[in-house]
């Protein structure tokens, strides 16, 4: 055999050997197949899988309406191919080839950027803002299509008064049970209309969770204002406490102005400016809306039980639709003096209003009640 003739054997047997070497590699290392789209309007449970974004994502608890990669719940199980991947579902996400970045809590917007919230839905940023909630902060962002038109703020006081569909799972009449001796001011009809500040609060879940959901907040709210006696707080001794000067923006509706409003005694500066914030309504300057608009008044207390864990580990709202139990919402608003033992009789007054709640609602009042 001649010397070319040799060389171009060889080259030719190193070229199959090398193919047959490389096609398994190519193999073991290809993206795993994409599992069922993940649709914003579907139920998944701990352990169930969805594709989104090409990539398969693993439900670590209960979850509706959150968006992989952009909510604790989903884990990432790494790339995939075929099938759709998942891009939202039909229930308000990216159609028509629109598609635009998960909002990020916390992450800075200027306005003009679009976000896709973790319900699937389209927002437009329409002032800059450090990472609001697009469904809370309306003055902040506002709904968005792809064809560009966007919608309505939603006025002047933190999102359109228009319950969720189906109304709110406690009626009017079931209501005034609960309060028979309430003041006039929390009116059911401004609990309604703030409802709409927080879609999911009530409305997460089995009809079962979303009652116990309803009756925790409103035992909480019945043991700090006495039934919903109390708009504000009683001791007045304690009105000029509630200022940190430390803060850049400072007390300036005045020094005694931040004491307990509402129907989980909104206090601190700080506190009305970061409900405000998340409102869409100045609070810092104008503390007394909490105490003299009804809607506004429930607003500040929907803020608190789903944005805010206290001293606790989670919100009263995850607390409730995840399973943890009434306890952790106590441990949320007022543990670190109640709890572990602190004052045994508060708790057990909490609990004794929840447990009559769900029974006027007609659901079980579930496990883990004290904390």
């Amino acid at each position: 055999m001649s010397r070319q003739r040799l060389t171009a054997f060889l080259a030719a047997l190193a070229a199959i050997i090398g193919l047959v070497i490389l096609v398994p590699m190519s193999s073991t290392a290809s993206a795993a197949g994409c599992a069922a789209a993940w649709q914003s309007s579907s139920v998944y449970t701990g352990g169930m899988t969805a594709s989104y974004n090409s990539h398969n994502w693993s439900a670590k608890w209960w979850t509706q309406g959150e968006t992989p990669g952009a909510a604790d719940v989903w884990a990432d199980q790494g790339t995939c191919t075929g099938g759709s991947g998942g891009t939202g579902g039909t229930t308000g996400g990216s159609t028509g080839g629109c598609s635009y970045p998960a909002w990020v809590a916390g992450r800075a917007y200027v306005t003009g950027n679009i976000v896709q919230y973790t319900n699937g839905r389209n927002y437009i940023a329409t002032h800059d803002n450090p990472g609001y909630d697009p469904t809370i902060s309306t003055w902040y962002w506002s709904p968005y299509t792809c064809s560009g038109s966007g919608g309505t703020t939603g006025g002047t006081t933190g999102g359109s008064t228009t319950p969720p569909t189906g109304g709110f799972v406690v009626s009017e009449a079931q209501f005034n049970q609960m309060f028979p001796g309430r003041n006039s001011f929390y009116t059911y009809a401004g609990l309604t209309a703030a409802l709409s500040a927080y879609p999911g609060f009530a409305n997460t879940g089995s009809d079962t969770v979303k009652k116990q959901e309803a009756a925790a907040f409103l035992a909480n709210v019945s043991h700090e204002t006495g039934g919903l006696v109390y708009i504000v707080e009683q001791n007045t001794a304690n009105y000029p406490h509630y200022c940190d000067a430390s803060q850049s923006y400072g007390c300036p509706a005045g020094q005694s102005a931040y004491y307990g409003r509402g129907p989980i005694q909104l206090s601190w500066n700080f506190n009305y400016k970061a409900a405000g914030d998340s409102l869409g309504i100045d609070l810092l300057h104008n503390p007394n809306l909490v105490q003299t608009d009804s809607a506004i008044a429930w607003k500040t207390g929907l803020w608190y039980w789903n944005t805010q864990s206290g001293p606790g580990t989670m919100t009263p709202h995850n607390a409730m639709v995840n399973g943890a139990g009434f306890g952790e919402t106590i441990r949320s608003i007022n543990g670190s003096i109640e709890c572990n033992g602190g004052n045994p009789a508060q708790v057990q007054s909490r609990v004794n209003a929840y447990q009559q709640f769900t029974s006027v609602l007609g659901v079980p009042a579930g496990g883990n009640l004290s904390c």
